[in-house]
């Protein structure tokens, strides 16, 4: 799998999923424009990789953070072949006890930020005859019960993935990549207390058939695969679970 000289641009891409998303398309000879609230982790990535790295410190959902992305890649490599829009927002709770601003909250970094960055990036996307990979979860596809409002959102994500790879066809490719379970610091932020996250976290690995928790490496793989145009030039509008069997 070889990506040589392909300018991609991440988001969420300091930690977790999407730092294990970069790592690869790094490996595999892209440029990547990372986008993310944290300026340390992001200038960290820099410092290893050189040149291959362009920083945008901004949150997705602030007024402008789109065009600031693909600016940046434009300046930085000349270009926008491809995104991957992996920032993601998760609060957790029943319908009765989460407050509504967390589910408004949710939609604007897991559905409405990544629209945005498609279309901002989609002039580009059509002259390169560039790639999309949404970062969506077998949340989306799953019955959620006390996480109902998450699960709705990358429901959204699923069907926006969807619609847009016949709309975009046949100069984009958009897809969908369902990770289950995965060690990441998102865990932290859910806002169950200690007791629930580690019921949540036994249940979800009780019920994962292989029987743990995922890596981050994993989703990054396959999300090179699909923008690799020599290995998936023929798969557009997929959900790929990779999710240790949760879906079967």
């Amino acid at each position: 799998m070889t990506l040589d000289g392909m300018s991609v641009v991440v988001t969420g891409a300091a930690t977790g999923i999407g730092l294990g998303i970069t790592e690869c398309l790094l490996k595999s000879g892209a440029n990547v424009t990372v986008v993310g609230r944290r300026e340390q982790p992001l200038r960290e990535l820099a410092d290893r990789h050189g040149s291959a790295v362009a920083v945008v410190v901004a949150d997705v959902c602030a007024p402008g953070a789109a065009d600031q992305a693909v600016v940046a890649a434009v300046d930085s490599f000349g270009g926008v072949d491809a995104l991957v829009n992996n920032a993601g927002l998760a609060r957790f709770g029943t319908i009765d006890t989460l407050d509504p601003a967390h589910f408004d909250a949710m939609f604007a970094v897991n559905v409405r930020a990544p629209a945005d960055l498609i279309r901002c990036a989609l002039p580009l996307l059509r002259t390169s005859r560039g790639s999309v990979v949404n970062v969506s979860s077998v949340g989306g596809v799953l019955s959620m019960p006390g996480r109902a409002y998450y699960g709705a959102t990358k429901a959204a994500i699923n069907s926006l993935t969807r619609s847009l790879a016949r709309e975009l066809a046949p100069d984009v490719r958009v897809n969908a990549i369902l990770p289950g379970p995965v060690d990441t610091p998102m865990w932290t932020g859910t806002g169950l207390d200690a007791a629930g996250m580690e019921q949540l976290r036994t249940d979800l690995v009780a019920s994962t058939p292989l029987g743990r928790f995922g890596d981050a490496a994993e989703i990054g793989r396959w999300v090179c695969m699909l923008l690799d145009p020599e290995l998936s030039g023929w798969i557009t509008g997929a959900l790929i679970p990779v999710d240790g069997g949760r879906t079967a």
